[in-house]
């Protein structure tokens, strides 16, 4: 996955740790709304607790990934100016984060897209997508403020959806439709999910541990607490890391190339 498309803390002004709310949960040991600096931001922007979040009650911040779109909003929408120089633009480059975080995330999958053998049909169709996306990311802060996203997710969605037909169709698998399912707490220890619709569902401590989830669509499913220890998640669609970071793991876990092991599973290599 290219480089532009993974957070860049050093070229950021910190803004997920400023702009971004939270509540205090297990997810985060404190209340912050928005606008409000996190309290364990340094005046270089970096995070004072990065390499103990977890254990110091932060763990929300560490299943979260802006795409890169924190250091094009600092770098490019802002020219380089921070809020601290310039208070004024706080509020503004505030509400432009999230909707560029947004399109940076579908500039993301129609990546994947691209890479995908059995999307060949779709690729020029999804380069010209790509294209009108990364353009939109490039507007001034006004123009993405006033942004209808919700109206470039819809434009995008079907072709994110034929590109999973096509895939999965190769599976050989079960391909099972569990679009936006309940699976919360579900049971399903070495179940042969393979090349199986799972976009929205929710997986939340759910028992996927020695799965078959190789080549399934995952978009927006919810992995939190979920168990693959063991598990085959070869070729997953869509899959990011934040869902990874989110969800529970070992060493005979079996990723998708480019992504990391996360910290804090059992037996990390």
């Amino acid at each position: 996955m290219s480089e532009t498309l993974r957070g860049d803390c050093a070229n950021c002004f910190g803004l997920c740790c400023v702009a971004l709310p939270f509540a205090r949960s297990a997810d985060f040991a404190v209340d912050k709304s928005s606008g409000e600096p996190c309290r364990n931001l340094r005046d270089d922007f970096r995070c004072g607790i990065h390499t103990r979040l977890r254990p110091s009650g932060f763990s929300g911040c560490t299943v979260y990934d802006c795409f890169g779109a924190g250091q094009k909003v600092s770098q490019i929408t802002f020219g380089g100016v921070s809020w601290r120089e310039a208070p004024e633009t706080a509020h503004l480059m505030y509400e432009v984060f999230p909707v560029v975080r947004q399109l940076h995330e579908l500039l993301r999958y129609l990546t994947e897209v691209l890479a995908l053998p059995a999307a060949r049909p779709l690729h020029d169709e999804a380069a010209e997508a790509l294209a009108r996306v990364e353009e939109l990311t490039r507007g001034t802060a006004y123009e993405l403020e006033k942004l209808d996203v919700a109206a470039v997710r819809a434009r995008v969605n079907p072709l994110l959806l034929q590109a999973s037909a096509l895939v999965r169709a190769a599976a050989g698998g079960t391909a099972r439709n569990r679009r936006g399912a309940d699976l919360i707490g579900a049971r399903l220890r070495g179940a042969k999910l393979r090349g199986a619709d799972l976009r929205g569902a929710l997986l939340i401590a759910a028992d996927l541990s020695g799965a078959d989830l190789s080549l399934a669509d995952l978009i927006g499913a919810d992995l939190r607490d979920a168990d693959l220890s063991g598990a085959d998640l070869t070729g997953a669609l869509f899959l990011t890391q934040p869902q990874l970071n989110a969800a529970r793991g070992d060493a005979a876990t079996l990723l998708p190339e480019g992504f990391e092991r996360p910290s804090h599973w059992a037996g990390r290599c």
